[in-house]
């Protein structure tokens, strides 16, 4: 009997097959991967936003130096927008030291365990830490519902609505919240697949070699987006030089 197919056409992959199998895993894995991809996007543009913030504030308080050094003037209010800019900020960055496993830890004696019980710790720190969050921010809402029920205003010169800097905290908290609880949900199933090994590298303080190499790996790129320079060939040159 002939094939009654066009020429072109394809016959479709074996379910069986190695190739099927692994379009499967990773059509499986695709919307987590699109998960955790937003989420670093997101906590990386509030840790930037919190950022430029510092950078303005700094900008401010140098004006506010000058003003009252050379003319006795002054803003009247420089300190209190530093005090929301700090709180502001400290929030907004929060997301982004979790990404980046650069939160304070006691490592003194979590290296020296075996993979699996460094796992279940490392599964238990992110939980505690994800209940922290949570209750930050069921805190952080309760105190902006009792400002807007009150129209509380700032007792400063400036008489600032306190809903204005409450608000931008209770956003930066609710993306630390988020975050931590998409970490900690995904450090659970991994420990629950028997994946020790990605829940550890993922969870694992850094090390001192793990910020060397992420040193080099920022040089490398500052480098290599320089027009007309290529960090490879000026360390080849290095090398080749007597």
């Amino acid at each position: 009997m002939s094939d009654s197919r066009p020429s072109g056409a394809h016959s479709p992959p074996d379910a069986r097959s190695p190739g099927a199998a692994s379009a499967a895993a990773s059509m499986a894995v695709s919307p987590d991967s699109r998960l955790d991809r937003g989420l670093a996007r997101l906590s990386r543009g509030a840790a930037l936003a919190a950022g430029y913030g510092a950078l303005l504030l700094s900008a401010l308080i140098t004006f506010e130096v000058l003003a009252r050094k050379f003319f006795a003037f002054s803003l009247q209010g420089v300190d209190e927008i530093g005090g929301y800019v700090l709180a502001i900020g400290v929030a907004f960055s929060f997301a982004f030291a979790l990404t980046q496993r650069a939160h304070t830890r006691v490592d003194v004696l979590l290296t020296r365990l075996p993979p699996r019980l460094r796992a279940l710790l490392n599964l238990v720190a992110l939980v505690l830490l994800c209940v922290f969050s949570l209750f930050m921010l069921w805190r952080a809402g309760a105190t902006l519902g009792e400002t807007l029920e009150f129209s509380s205003l700032a007792s400063t010169p400036l008489q600032t609505p306190l809903w204005i800097p409450q608000s931008l905290w209770l956003i930066g908290l609710s993306v630390f919240a988020i975050v931590t609880l998409r970490a900690a949900v995904r450090a659970g199933v991994q420990l629950a697949r028997g994946q020790i090994g990605a829940l550890n590298a993922g969870c694992d303080p850094l090390s001192a070699d793990d910020e060397l190499d992420e040193a080099r790996r920022h040089y490398v790129a500052a480098e290599a987006a320089t027009p007309g320079h290529s960090a490879d060939g000026q360390i080849a040159g290095r090398e080749k030089t007597p």
